[in-house]
């Protein structure tokens, strides 16, 4: 294998994780989100870990707004406050800060 190869092989994840975290921050001259979607929370489903319910949320497609409905997602032992994701107006830009665990 030239060495050539080999850099675009190894480049290649380093490329597609930093396209992924790219995806997380929508900016640019968007329109305001609309109000998100008021969801019903279905029944849990059984596990042997404790779950939290994540809101839905409105993600920037490139052409307009898309909605992501809600789930249940494991509790998190690092953090003791949900914090759900949300748009923030930054410099005129929207941008995405997504949901997490917080101290």
């Amino acid at each position: 294998m030239t060495n050539h190869r080999r850099t675009l092989l190894l480049a290649a994840p380093l490329a597609l994780g930093l396209g992924v975290l790219a995806g997380c921050a929508a900016t640019g001259p968007y329109p305001p989100p609309p109000a998100p979607i008021v969801e019903t929370l279905p029944k849990p489903p059984v596990s042997a870990e404790p779950l939290r319910w994540r809101p839905g949320y409105w993600t920037w497609s490139g052409t307009g707004y898309t909605w992501t409905g809600g789930e249940y997602v494991p509790q998190s032992t690092a953090g003791t406050h949900w914090m759900p994701g949300h748009w923030v107006q930054s410099g005129g830009a929207y941008v995405w800060k997504p949901a997490g665990w917080a101290m």
